[in-house]
């Protein structure tokens, strides 16, 4: 068996809400949707301190912070906004940013130069020259930092690598893996807005990807195509990853079509298999065929919405003093980003961020 290309999460066969250290106290920045289902999983962690929150509108931040139980709650005034009175605030230690992609660079960059540590969900920047500021300023700080790729810490995820990289099934020549869903028509929406970074690629791209990193590598060359809307951003895209092996990826996201979210990875002897509702970020089942053996069937349970496997690991780095989570480690956040650049230039795809 060789290693597999993802680190294994230091403590991923343990119970995630055990404490793992000293109390560490974070600061959520924005109160929308994804914000909401990690900071539901975030108050699970005995260990953890919501300790403030931040939104444009003060009602939404109040709200926010009494539904969950933070501290303190911060809103845009004259002369400051919640994210610059979040992050001035001592008492926090480690900031969580849901906000828009195109936001990610700045307030990260924001949290940095408070001192404080920083979980930022992906896609960690909207290009590379953003992604390369923040990790040069992280480091220079000596500071924690980790894109929030929740997928990578999932124990099916974790599984489905182990199982690739023992020989089980051979050695893997295809990999396959979609997701998509129909996102609501509004062309304001941040899913759909270039100056908010919108776009199935880096919404949902970095999903698929995940199944072929892990099991081939990066890959030796990509090819892309994409449906792209009025506004300029990919409503749907098909990438192909080639490798100097002779193995290949197909990957497909899509804000226009409803999947069945599959992912398949096949290798000279067998295959594994993980479909459902949410398989392509959150696996709870695989089925796995080798030789001639019959199809065997593992099946992973799911704790809250399915992050605190993440937020543990950002728990115990901060509480242990390191800089980067070795499962999550931010070269492999510069080289996605690197990938997802080149993707765009070849769909056509063009963000403000990018002038």
């Amino acid at each position: 068996m060789t290693a597999p290309l993802i680190a294994r999460p230091a403590l991923l066969d343990a119970d995630p809400l055990a404490p793992t250290g000293r109390p560490v106290r974070w600061g959520v920045v924005a109160t929308g949707t994804i914000a909401a289902k990690v900071t539901a999983d975030l108050v699970l962690l005995p260990d953890v301190v919501l300790q403030a929150v931040s939104s444009r509108d003060a009602g939404r931040a109040r709200a926010f912070a009494e539904r969950f139980g933070a501290a303190s709650w911060y809103a845009d005034e004259e002369g400051r906004t919640g994210i610059e009175a979040l992050v001035a605030d001592p008492s926090v230690d480690v900031v969580y940013v849901g906000t828009p992609h195109a936001q990610h660079a700045a307030v990260t960059r924001a949290a940095l130069l408070a001192g404080k540590h920083v979980l930022c969900e992906k896609p960690l920047t909207v290009n590379a020259r953003e992604a390369e500021d923040v990790i040069a300023l992280a480091r220079e700080q000596g500071l924690f930092l980790m894109e929030a790729v929740w997928t990578r810490f999932q124990p099916a995820m974790q599984r489905a690598f182990e199982i690739a990289a023992s020989g089980e099934i051979g050695e893997v020549r295809w990999v396959a893996a979609e997701t998509g869903f129909p996102a609501p028509a509004d062309p304001t929406a941040r899913i759909w807005a270039r100056a908010d970074g919108g776009g199935a690629l880096l919404d949902l791209a970095v999903y698929p990807l995940l199944w072929a990193w892990g099991t081939l590598g990066r890959p030796d060359s990509v090819t892309a195509v994409a449906t792209l809307t009025e506004q300029g951003v990919d409503a749907q895209n098909a990438i192909t990853l080639q490798y100097a092996s002779g193995a290949q990826a197909q990957l497909t996201t899509s804000l226009v079509a409803r999947s069945p979210h599959t992912a398949l990875i096949c290798g000279s002897d067998g295959w594994i298999r993980s479909d459902g509702p949410d398989t392509v970020w959150r696996p709870t089942r695989l089925d796995v065929q080798a030789g001639d053996a019959a199809v065997r069937t593992e099946t992973f349970p799911v704790i809250g919405e399915g992050y605190p496997f993440e937020l543990r690991e950002v728990t115990r780095c901060v509480q242990q003093g390191l800089t980067e989570s070795p499962t999550m480690p931010l070269e492999d956040s510069l080289a996605t980003v690197r990938l997802f650049d080149g993707i765009r230039g070849q769909l056509g795809v063009v963000y403000p961020n990018d002038h």
